[in-house]
């Protein structure tokens, strides 16, 4: 167990750091790379991916080493352990209908948003995202809602942490903006980014909230800015963002006071 927490076990939080050592940059690696990836010594990082391998969440082929489809198991855990995903997806597709453009739902992990839910549009875009994806939270309109909605404190640690990189050249960087700009979507609940992440996409994002009236996810509509201004964004798109996070809300009992 681990000498700084006694309710910690070493082995288990080592073997989480290899897995998620592989990625999109790194969908295989070898013993040496997963080693320097994560910190480890080769001899553990070595031992924890035959582990791996034995219990069929990894492969090996000529000296590397990819997951399986076994891995799935665990986000779909998480995943099935939550209806509201399923009871969110009849509203994400009427509003990916509606304004013909695509609607993700979003959860805030550290300091990035992972997508659990996603209604692509028929429109080709060029961002390609599926559930599971990753984004920082700060450039990314669900982010911000995410964000706004942490308590002081927490929200606090996080713009001490967390390094603002111009994506863009339209990225907020600059850590007392971004601060403001968070209150605003608090205020105002709603986020509307232009282009900050990914030049040439604009999205609006709005909160979902539980029974306790505690945000949980946010939901968004993404669009090309060729085709969709700032102005249609905040006065077309917006309206039906909120009133569709507002419905997946009631559907899991928050009641609006």
């Amino acid at each position: 167990m681990s000498r700084q927490d006694p309710d910690v076990i070493d082995s288990v939080e080592k073997a989480f750091r290899v897995l998620q050592a592989f990625s999109g940059e790194h969908p295989s690696l070898t013993v040496s790379e997963a080693a320097e990836l994560t910190g480890l010594s080769r001899a553990t990082a070595r031992r924890i991916l035959l582990t791996c391998v034995k219990l069929g969440f990894a492969e090996a082929v000529d000296r590397r080493f990819r997951l399986t489809p076994r891995v799935l198991r665990l986000g779909y855990g998480y995943l099935s352990s939550l209806p509201i995903w399923e009871r969110a997806q009849p509203h994400m597709r009427a509003l990916a209908d509606e304004v013909r453009e695509s609607c993700s739902a979003a959860t805030l992990d550290g300091e990035e948003i992972v997508y659990v839910a996603r209604v692509p549009a028929n429109r080709s875009m060029s961002i390609v995202l599926s559930v599971g994806s990753r984004l920082p939270a700060y450039p990314t309109s669900m982010g911000r809602v995410l964000l706004a909605a942490l308590p002081e404190d927490a929200l606090r640690r996080y713009l001490d942490s967390v390094e603002l990189k111009a994506l863009t050249p339209h990225t907020i960087t600059d850590q007392a903006e971004l601060e403001r700009e968070l209150r605003r979507v608090r205020e105002q609940g709603y986020a509307l980014v232009d282009g900050e992440r990914e030049e040439g996409v604009r999205s609006a994002a709005a909160p979902v909230r539980d029974g306790t009236g505690a945000v949980i996810a946010a939901i968004n509509v993404s669009a090309n800015a060729g085709r969709v201004s700032v102005d249609e964004l905040r006065e077309r798109y917006v309206p039906r963002v909120v009133a569709t996070a507002h419905a997946i809300s009631g559907d899991v009992g928050f009641a609006s006071p």
